[in-house]
């Protein structure tokens, strides 16, 4: 800091004002305070200076030259701190510099009560006040779930399995900004939503690690971690009937929404644009992508989207709440738990266990998801597109060639209807690029390496075409988080998908560079494996 280090400095005396030349500050005593910006120090004191005149150079100046010298001195600090403390909501944060310069990162942001004890299964609550500056260099807890399996598929190739602590208090956000603190800015947002069956999963595993890279093309990338399976999609009729909505489950999609809330409110802090937020992410992602467009409570606040391997028209049916209530109060009543005092007292892994032993023992299986409950979700993804009922907005979708099923014709489906109803743009891809070091080609999940350029993290042989494929892509990504056009402000070699050109963006890369070509014609391969951990 500041002590035992030669400064300049001004100091006021009770008869005149006086600027000093060269002292060393540990010798003042009654500091007033302290102005720090960068490594720029203005120091104002009282008179009380314990050393010899003679060893500090003193001229007498009038007033209008003191104020001319304290103009100076600020100015010459004027250069701002590239890491500030932010206040945000529940109270003030501090950044960590990353390796890139200019980018910093938050980690760990509450941005919801941690939904525990009496706030199981209850709709996300406002964030705890915490006191001090909070210093945000460490990720929040993933979402409680199962382990994964180190010698599956997925378990391989993320190489992710039991590194994160997982738990109930899982309402946390992270972002990277090349802004911090610049409220003027006003730069585009990306908010990314992993996948996971909506049962596992987290929003920092090792392929998704593209934080500084996106910020570096002047998007604030936001992630977010959400509940997930039975804490996330419990729907009971004791809980609705203790909901202010008359609702239950939904309560992962819930606390996506009150991130994307959190993000309207808070996000011009680190630089961003409230009034720009795109929305992205990657299976059961994608899925809560599209919740998300259709949702009364959310589609205002989103204005793009983006939609990976989540299908399109007519790729996921609705449950009903009554039909979740009915299969869930029979699981509960099964094993004796009647009221919520007991349902909320059960761990975890007692559920987990709970579910198994039932699907074992009455041949049903349970599991968890959204649902179509009349407050959150009024109709399924498909419905209200074909209602015109989604956010009216430029989306990007697509799929992988060897992705768990044939999702081709339900994208053309909803490019084809969006083309009809509305003159916001839709863009379709298909990612075919065979990855390197095995057999599994283009497989679900695949194109995550590529969009994050995170391949750093990978066991996989990448060439200097897979790099510059993940290149290109990133720059349509964040072009059309920035402009609702993956090319930029101008047209481009990826045209909009119209009835009259029904075309994809086929994404490839040869052993030296990317190969990207426009198709109506996007061919399914066929999925490397049955079953697949997203």
């Amino acid at each position: 800091m500041i002590s035992n280090k030669w400064r300049w400095g001004i100091w006021i005396t009770e008869k005149s004002y006086e600027v000093g030349g060269i002292y060393r500050s540990s010798i003042f005593s009654d500091r007033i305070r302290h102005l720090f910006n960068n490594n720029c120090i203005l120091e104002i004191f009282s008179k009380k200076l314990f050393t010899n005149k003679n060893s500090v150079v003193m001229k007498k100046f009038s007033f209008s030259m003191l104020f001319l010298a304290l103009s100076f001195s600020f100015l010459s600090c004027n250069e701002k701190d590239p890491n500030p403390v932010l206040t945000i909501e529940g109270g003030q944060i501090k950044g960590v510099e990353t390796p890139t310069k200019g980018i910093i990162a938050y980690k760990g942001i509450p941005f919801a009560a941690p939904p525990v004890g009496k706030l199981r299964w209850k709709e996300p609550q406002p964030v705890v006040a915490w006191e001090g500056v909070k210093i945000a260099d460490k990720y929040g807890d993933a979402a409680s779930q199962v382990t994964w399996d180190p010698n599956s598929f997925y378990g391989k190739e993320w190489r992710a399995s039991g590194s994160v602590p997982f738990s109930e208090n899982c309402l946390y956000l992270n972002v990277w900004t090349p802004a911090a603190g610049k409220t003027d800015e006003k730069l585009p947002v990306a908010m990314w939503i992993h996948g996971g069956g909506y049962r596992e999963g987290f929003a920092f595993e090792p392929e998704m690690d593209g934080g500084e890279d996106w910020a570096s093309h002047g998007v604030i990338l936001v992630s977010v971690t959400y509940r997930l399976g039975v804490f996330g999609f419990f729907s009971h009729p004791l809980l609705s009937a203790e909901s202010p909505h008359g609702v239950s489950g939904n309560y992962g999609l819930m606390d996506q929404a009150a991130a994307l809330k959190w993000i309207h409110n808070n996000i011009d802090k680190f630089g961003g644009d409230p009034n720009n937020i795109t929305i992205f992410g990657q299976s059961a992602g994608a899925g809560s992508v599209q919740s998300l467009c259709a949702s009364p409570v959310s589609k205002m606040l989103v204005s793009k989207a983006i939609s990976m391997s989540g299908g399109g028209l007519s790729s996921r049916p609705g449950t009903t709440l009554d039909s979740a209530e009915l299969k869930n109060k029979a699981m509960m009543d099964f094993f004796g738990k009647t009221t919520l005092e007991q349902m909320r007292s059960l761990s975890f892994d007692e559920l987990t266990k709970m579910a198994q032993t039932y699907a074992d023992t009455t041949k049903t299986r349970v599991g968890w998801g959204p649902v179509i409950d009349g407050y959150f979700l009024i109709e399924t993804f498909s419905d209200a597109a074909r209602a015109g009922q989604l956010a009216d907005i430029p989306y990007m979708i697509g799929c992988t060639a060897n992705d768990l099923a044939d999702m081709t014709k339900p994208i053309s489906d909803f490019c084809a209807l969006r083309a009809k109803q509305s003159k916001q743009p839709v863009y379709a891809y298909f990612f075919q690029r065979q990855l390197p070091g095995d057999s599994s080609g283009a497989f679900h999940s695949s194109d995550l390496w590529y969009v994050f350029h995170s391949m750093k993290h990978s066991w996989r042989p990448f060439t200097e075409g897979d790099k510059d494929l993940s290149n290109k892509m990133v720059d349509f990504y964040t072009n059309f988080s920035k402009f609702g056009n993956p090319n930029g402000k101008d047209s481009g070699i990826w045209k909009p998908y119209t009835i009259e050109h029904p075309d994809f963006m086929l994404l490839d890369a040869n052993a030296d560079k990317a190969v990207l070509t426009m198709s109506a014609t996007p061919k399914y391969k066929g999925s490397a494996f049955t079953f697949g951990r997203r």
